[in-house]
């Protein structure tokens, strides 16, 4: 069987920091996989790493079948719409020059699958289908809420049609207020889109709220 992720023995050094050191884990589609550990215990790292944002020194990442860790930028290129992030910080994730629109609009634009008599259309129902307004993609980040900005975020993600979101610290940023509603949110386009999620957060109460399945890291390496 073919997992939608499949990482093996997966090391990252920093140096002669050695900050992942020989995970290994599975994700199918549909579920969401939490990997949860202290601060500094290389659960960004391994997330960069999967997305091929950090090449790993050793190990292989496998997407939908496909061996990440030796091709090249180039070859990367098609399989990287399909597997994307959310970041911890909803402002920092965003240009704060562009207005929401334009920054939803970007992967569409760069992967070729913008038309000025399409596109317009297709941002809007993607800030609808996260439960932002259409009116919203007008505003600049820092005329959203923390809850606002990382919905856009997500939009912008999904503006790729992607199969993986690796969804880093997703909800840590935020009110406790609004962590609820976003994560609710990621719980409905999972069920409606079919996608997986490698979830890195270190919050337990989220992780036993949220995930499926939990894997634990400490110093490098998982123990569970």
């Amino acid at each position: 069987m073919t997992h939608l992720l499949d990482v093996r023995d997966l090391v990252v050094h920093y140096g002669t920091v050695t900050a992942v050191d020989g995970v290994s884990l599975t994700l199918e589609p549909g579920e969401t996989l939490a990997l949860d550990g202290p601060s500094g215990c290389g659960k960004s790292t391994t997330a960069l790493a999967v997305l091929q944002l950090r090449r790993p020194d050793a190990g292989e990442v496998r997407f939908e079948g496909v061996e990440l860790t030796s091709l090249t930028e180039r070859e990367l290129r098609p399989l990287r719409p399909r597997m994307q992030p959310v970041f911890q910080d909803p402002y920092g994730s965003l240009n704060p020059r562009h207005r929401i629109r334009d920054a939803v609009a970007e992967p569409l634009k760069v992967q070729g699958r913008w038309t000025e008599a399409d596109g317009p259309t297709r941002v809007a129902e993607l800030l609808d289908r996260v439960g932002l307004a259409p009116s919203y993609g007008a505003r600049r980040p820092h005329e959203l809420s923390g809850g606002q900005c990382q919905r856009a975020g997500i939009a912008r993600a999904l503006a790729s049609d992607p199969r993986l979101l690796v969804l880093d610290e997703p909800v840590s940023a935020l009110d406790p207020s609004v962590r609820a509603g976003v994560l609710n949110l990621l719980a409905d386009l999972q069920d409606d889109l079919g996608l997986g999620y490698l979830f890195i957060c270190h919050d337990r109460a989220v992780v036993r709220h949220f995930a499926d399945r939990v894997v634990e890291m400490r110093d490098g390496r998982l123990v569970t």
